[in-house]
């Protein structure tokens, strides 16, 4: 196979704010392999809070190149003989042999996967501000099922926030934190979302907290920054009542599966989550939504213009495409020739 990568920067259509960070751009790493003159693309977003960054992830992908080989079906041994790091590149790598194989068998992931096309609805990332600001963003959200709060500010408003959006609207709302409360405030405070209808908290505390909420929480509480591979799902779940799986911390589909089989043998619930990618890269999570509890898959829609078009946001569920591989419209992706 053929491996080519390239940094791309994505655009959002508004500044996005969580309680560590702003953005009003974010870069990916997109991959490109070619096999008997069939392309399958890939993307994911490195995460810097890993130590990650796109130039890092392209690094990752041309150093090793060679290793990817000559056989697109060989998923386990190409993944295995890839260095355990740079995990946002081995998604990358991941969805693009997933999206080649899709190609060359003309099938769409989910169904290689044995998966329906279905998923929970996705929610809508309402992301942090002052309670006016939120509510007001809460109001125009109206294409979508679920809403998830930014909280964590550190100012000992975060209860008022989710009131001022419950104010405005009824429908489901979850909450998170992005690791800003510390564990007395995290318990005074998950009471009063409770009282407030909100479904589930994510990642209360710092990941090195490693506090247990097991019992202790009127509402689930979901891990995300504690959770990035098979081999954290076991801490996770005497933590905690579920995980957030995303592709750019386990390294793809084939470990997202891992995770999500081994939490339910578990007796843990399962989120899928996003970073902020285009459609190339939601595609590839949205293949395995089925297999979810809750979905957070809006980065696309976070975007002032999706460069990679193909999910289908219906009824509130970011429907996998039906058309072979990932689906979307990478053809564009690819440098020119």
């Amino acid at each position: 196979m053929q491996v080519s990568g390239r940094v791309v920067t994505l655009r959002l259509g508004e500044t996005f704010v969580i309680s560590r960070s702003a953005q009003d751009t974010a870069e990916v790493v997109q991959v490109e392999l070619e096999h008997e003159g069939v392309r399958g693309f890939g993307e994911a977003a490195p995460i810097e809070r890993y130590d990650e960054s796109a130039a890092s992830a392209l690094e990752y992908v041309e150093e090793h190149a060679e290793l990817v080989g000559d056989d697109p079906f060989a998923l386990e041994h190409i993944l295995d003989r890839l260095p355990k790091r740079e995990f946002a590149a081995r998604a990358a790598i991941d969805a693009a042999l997933h999206d080649l194989c899709g190609r060359l068998l003309e099938l769409p992931v989910w169904r290689l996967l044995g998966l329906p096309r279905i998923g929970p609805p996705t929610s809508w990332t309402i992301w942090l501000g002052d309670p006016d600001d939120m509510a007001r963003r809460a109001e125009r959200a109206g294409a979508f099922k679920r809403l998830k709060l930014k909280l964590g500010a550190g100012d000992g408003l975060d209860v008022e926030r989710v009131r001022a959006v419950r104010a405005v609207t009824d429908i489901p709302l979850q909450v998170d934190v992005n690791e800003g409360w510390e564990e007395d405030e995290a318990l005074e405070n998950l009471p009063q979302l409770a009282q407030l209808g909100v479904e589930y908290c994510e990642q209360p505390l710092p990941a090195s907290a490693e506090v247990s909420f097991k019992g202790r929480s009127p509402i689930p509480v979901f891990l995300d920054e504690n959770c990035h591979t098979l081999a954290d799902v076991g801490v996770c779940a005497e933590l905690a009542d579920g995980i957030n799986v995303k592709l750019a911390k386990s390294g793809g589909i084939r470990e997202a599966l891992r995770m999500i089989h081994a939490a339910r043998a578990l007796g843990v619930g399962v989120m899928l989550g996003c970073m902020v990618e285009s459609g190339l890269g939601i595609s590839a999570a949205a293949q395995i939504a089925s297999l979810c509890d809750h979905v957070d898959l809006d980065g696309n829609l976070l975007l002032a213009e999706d460069p990679a078009p193909g999910v289908e946001l219906v009824d509130g569920v970011q429907l996998p495409p039906a058309e072979p591989g990932l689906g979307v419209e990478a053809e564009a992706l690819s440098r020119p020739r």
